[in-house]
């Protein structure tokens, strides 16, 4: 996980500040007759004929960053005319070097956001190590680091590379570009082009209602889920894996059945599985090979004046093929609710949940690709920090882990919420920002797309302890910045909630908690589901983030309950499957919802006809064939999510190179942006309609080898001013409450939960908290031993609620 410094384009202070003097320098060149650009070609002096000043040609300059012997050299050996352009490392330790259009209003071409151009350079390399990197210009914020287009493969003779840029960002108003080298060796390059590509989609066509073009719909399928899930998996087969273990349920836990099922969308059926041990609140990730590796779960319940929920050490794999489940080696630790990441070379990392007797676990975990068992402690770095449940722990391009803040139960980490954790340091920086950082339970995070834009969101959120009305904030960090922090984002659209009578409008600043964030391929957000309270008063809203924008949409709700327990993930043919709901009277939903979403009601979808390889590596240029034109085509990791937390749920975007209806996709040299393993892989048109995905399979990590460059990382995150905790003393594990669920455990059966705290608009009384119980249906509560903390049986009768409970 190596560290890397921030950008400095000139090579100087490793620090990048602002990119100052580029007009001024520009402004003072002694010019020659410019070579004029092509009639399509909107790079001027594509061929480097042209002098300039400071030893480079008119309208090029000096870029790069990090710590490496380098030159820039205007050679002869050219493609065509006299000159070409020769950047050459023969030392490097990081960083790279890049001759670039010059950051001038003279040299910098203009662009048009929303459109795309098409790239084009000839070259010849003496290493692997070289890529077309983008600059942009942001009328607010200035020149910026874009994205990596194409890895150049090594060429002794001038071959052509080709590429299509992704649609042009909101607010960009020019471009720089040119070839990075980040490898020892040289890249000489001449002949540059740079052309707008054509409108020539036709409009969209409506084929459903007005509403349903605009909205979408939700479909509830016939057949229910005959499990009940918490976990949802989706298989490289294209089927769904299910998780339910006990289900929540006492009696399936004391009776040893626990359960999954696979979901096949192709003719709605399901297959029940036989499942070894209770994995309700598990963790779980897919493997690079597409098996799942499933950690821990439930190993007891909580017991009233007792223990809490205990985690055991155990852990699985189940296998797509077979469909059945497989013995690992034991966890170092129990981690009941623990998170789970895949890093850049194909291991886990995993923390958080509880352990065996109840208390927090502060043993990091790692599950070794190469010998495919977990590590013993001694050969896996520890903090010894506890991160709480379900810490949402999003691997960043770096290899560093972001934590967003998100998790499950109650208070978040102490501090402010939000940190970076580099693995090889030993180090956790906290990051600022986060709103409200102790209401943020089940608040949703996702890496927003592109993967390549390292931004993440992360929305709503609530406290199960405190039990306060869900919120309405959003946050959104770029972890690009020297020293990122969060910014508020726009506030969740409201919907309605069902407060016991019937859904109401929502009112002031009620938002939602236990939020799903689904990564779509045109390129948005799906939020969804949700409830005001704990485990109660569901919320019926649903809307599309933009991240262009940085705006909501409000869609079509989905018309089922989604609060605890609930799920939704993104199908290979584009559309959302939800599932799931587990409210405080020990109920479950099994109905399943499907939603479709606009682009698939804006008539005829493109198609992928065919795929030349599907085992790719990084740095690939892979080819497909589609039936009319794209726009775009990335790769969406398939969902693995439980309790609003997917942290490997990602969109990486590939570059195109197009001629006809063959597209050359690039594949990224950084397998932090990509893990290795199984993705879907759609082609996107101009109206944003997707093609059915195909699944495709990315390999690596062969950019980390001892004997090849890291990959081409632009510095980021590198000028962090939050505080920094190095390794603490090493203890076995943290204090929890036994009500970390929020949950009352003094009244009724295992898998009722009676809130610890009501929502405040309920007054502290036996005949309003009665009341409340009531009305979300739970029916008759025995008193669990002599304790009766909430005051709910009065008349001692050993009954909570009853008739002499709530007299007043």
């Amino acid at each position: 996980m190596n560290r890397v410094s921030r950008v400095n384009r000139r090579g100087g202070n490793r620090r990048r500040t602002a990119f100052v003097g580029v007009g001024a320098l520009t402004a003072g060149l002694l010019l020659a007759s410019p070579q004029p650009a092509s009639a399509a070609n909107l790079i001027l002096n594509p061929g480097f004929e042209t002098a300039g000043t400071d030893g480079m040609p008119y309208c090029w300059e000096k870029s790069g960053w990090g710590d490496n012997d380098f030159s820039f050299d205007t050679t002869t050996d050219a493609h065509s005319g006299t000159k070409a352009m020769k950047v050459t490392l023969t030392r490097r330790v990081d960083g790279d070097r890049k001759a670039m259009v010059t950051e001038s209003t003279a040299c910098a071409p203009a662009v048009s956001p929303g459109k795309q151009y098409d790239l084009s350079l000839w070259y010849k390399t003496t290493t692997p190590d070289a890529a077309v990197t983008l600059f942009r210009h942001d009328t607010t914020a200035g020149w910026q680091y874009w994205t990596d287009l194409k890895t150049l493969e090594m060429q002794g003779n001038w071959t052509q590379a080709s590429v299509r840029t992704p649609e042009v960002p909101a607010g960009t108003d020019r471009i720089t570009w040119g070839v990075s080298v980040y490898g020892t060796g040289s890249a000489t390059t001449d002949d540059y082009t740079m052309e707008q590509v054509p409108d020539v989609t036709p409009p969209a066509t409506c084929t459903g209602t007005a509403d349903e073009c605009a909205n979408g719909r939700w479909t509830v399928l016939p057949t229910q889920n005959p499990v009940r899930s918490m976990h949802s998996v989706v298989l490289n087969n294209g089927k769904v894996l299910l998780i339910a273990g006990s289900g929540n349920s006492e009696e399936q836990f004391n009776a040893g059945t626990f359960t999954s099922a696979v979901y096949n969308p192709a003719d709605g059926s399901y297959k029940v599985i036989p499942t070894p041990k209770d994995m309700f609140c598990a963790g779980h990730v897919q493997l690079q090979d597409g098996r799942v590796l499933v950690m821990s779960g439930n190993k007891a319940f909580p017991v009233a004046g007792g223990h809490g929920y205990e985690g055991f050490k155990d852990s699985y794999i189940f296998d797509p093929v077979t469909e059945t489940y497989s013995k690992t080696n034991d966890l170092n630790d129990g981690h009941w609710y623990p998170s789970a990441t895949e890093l850049g070379n194909g291991d886990v990392i995993s923390f958080g949940g509880l352990r065996e007797d109840s208390t927090g676990s502060v043993t990091a975990e790692l599950w070794s690709n190469a010998q495919q068992k977990w590590l013993p402690l001694s050969q896996v770095n520890q903090t010894w920090s506890y991160w709480g449940l379900y810490p949402s722990m999003i691997l960043m391009q770096d290899g560093r882990l972001f934590y967003s803040g998100s998790h499950v139960f109650g208070n978040n980490i102490p501090g402010t919420g939000s940190a970076i954790y580099e693995y090889n340091a030993n180090t956790i920086t906290q990051i600022p920002g986060l709103q409200n950082k102790d209401q943020r339970d089940q608040s949703a995070s996702v890496l927003l797309p592109p993967a390549q834009d390292q931004k993440v969101l992360t929305l709503g959120g609530g406290n199960i302890d405190s039990n306060p009305d869900g919120n309405r904030l959003t946050d959104v960090i770029d972890l690009k910045a020297a020293n990122p922090a969060y910014v508020a984002g726009p506030p969740l659209p409201q919907g309605t909630v069902d407060l016991g009578n019937g859904p109401v409008a929502e009112t002031g600043n009620q938002g939602k908690m236990y939020v799903s964030a689904v990564l779509l391929p045109d390129g948005k957000v799906l939020e969804t589901g949700g409830a005001l309270h704990n485990r109660a008063n569901p919320v019926f809203e649903s809307s599309l983030y933009d991240p262009a924008t940085n705006t909501f949409d409000p869609v079509a709700a989905d018309p089922q309950a989604r609060g605890y327990h609930s799920s939704s993930f993104l199908l290979p043919d584009g559309r959302v499957m939800s599932t799931g709901d587990n409210p405080g009277n020990g109920t479950w939903n099994h109905n399943v919802s499907i939603y479709t979403p606009p682009y698939l009601l804006k008539g005829a979808r493109p198609t992928i006809t065919s795929v030349i390889d599907t085992q790719w590596t990084y740095g690939d240029t892979q080819r497909i064939t589609v039936d009319r034109p794209v726009a775009k085509a990335e790769l969406i990791r398939p969902a693995a999510v439980t309790h609003s937390s997917d942290p490997n749920q990602r969109f990486v975007d590939l570059p195109l190179s197009v001629s006809g209806n063959n597209v050359d996709l690039n594949v990224t040299s950084n397998p932090n942006l990509a893990p290795p393993g199984w993705y879907m892989l759609f082609a996107v048109d101009a109206n944003g309609v997707p093609s059915v995905a195909k699944w495709v399979h990315l390999q690596g990590p062969a950019a980390l080898s001892a004997t090849e460059a890291s990959p081409h990382v632009h510095a980021f995150a590198d000028s962090l001013t939050g505080t920094v905790t190095e390794p603490g003393k090493k203890r076995t594990s943290q204090q929890v409450s036994p009500t970390v669920s929020g949950c009352d455990r003094h009244y009724g059966t295992i898998n009722v939960c009676v809130p610890t705290a009501f929502p405040a608009q309920v007054k502290k009384t036996a005949a309003a908290r009665c009341a409340w119980l009531k009305t979300n249906h739970y029916g008759r509560l025995k008193v669990n031993g002599k304790d009766d903390p909430l005051a709910l049986d009065r008349d001692r009768d050993g009954v909570a609620c009853g008739k002499g409970d709530v007299k007043k």
